[in-house]
């Protein structure tokens, strides 16, 4: 989380590029939205998991960070693929989202739609669908949030790859239904019937969003600079029991 807040600030102050970063947590993480309550968690069976616990600086409720691909976008709010406001630049990276998923074979996607049912109320991100996230045969598949600062526009998301999908429901006090959130979620190889890789996903999804928001993207790492504000970022907020247990 620190190293999207990193790019966000180095894209914000002209230093890099508009940037499409790809990655994986080591170890399994959840983390929350930054007002959901901590009293969400059940700390002792997160403990006992042996997972991490972070705070993000976007919205939205608590997603498990197991077996899956994250993606951030970090974007100047001028950028055309992200201006107007947060629905609009939503469906717009939704169709990069939607032509990485289709280059791996998933069917049956839908994302150019207004979510229903947008009221219930659960700890769970994947329980319900916001607009223009992207689902299959009604089940969501990508937890997509977003934030704007400094004149930057960050989005990033969860892309479940493979596994449970409600190993989150016993490390939340709530004790979500696990057949609820079944039946609303879904995973890359339960909607494709097959495994696909990390690399497999990370390829498909670079490809999808240089082809459908016209993107000649070129690889990369962070910066020295960059990697000196995550690290600063990363001990004086994200680590933080002040930041993290705040609400």
């Amino acid at each position: 989380m620190a190293m999207d807040e990193a790019i966000l600030r180095a894209v914000a102050a002209g230093r890099v590029l508009p940037t499409l970063r790809l990655y994986a947590w080591e170890p399994p993480c959840l983390s929350l939205g930054r007002a959901q309550k901590l009293s969400d968690v059940d700390l002792d069976a997160l403990r006992g998991a042996g997972f991490d616990l972070v705070r993000r600086s976007t919205g939205g409720k608590a997603i498990l960070h197991i077996d899956e691909l994250t993606y951030s976008v970090v974007a100047p709010q001028e950028e055309p693929r992200v201006t107007g406001n947060i629905v609009e630049s939503y469906r717009r990276l939704s169709a990069g989202l939607v032509r990485g998923l289709e280059r791996l074979g998933v069917p049956n996607l839908t994302a150019d739609r207004r979510a229903a049912n947008q009221r219930l109320e659960g700890p769970v991100c994947f329980e319900v669908s916001s607009d223009y996230e992207i689902t299959v045969g009604g089940r969501k598949l990508v937890g997509s949030a977003q934030m704007r600062s400094q004149g930057v526009v960050l989005q990033h998301g969860a892309l479940p790859l493979y596994g449970d999908i409600t190993r989150i429901c016993v490390l939340l006090t709530a004790r979500p239904d696990p057949a609820q959130v079944r039946a609303r979620a879904t995973t890359v190889e339960e909607a494709l019937g097959e495994a696909v890789t990390w690399n497999e996903a990370s390829d498909a999804l670079a490809a999808g969003f240089a082809g459908a928001l016209n993107l000649c993207l070129e690889s990369g790492t962070l910066t020295d600079e960059e990697r000196a504000w995550a690290e600063e970022l990363r001990a004086e907020k994200h680590a933080t029991e002040r930041w993290t247990r705040q609400v």
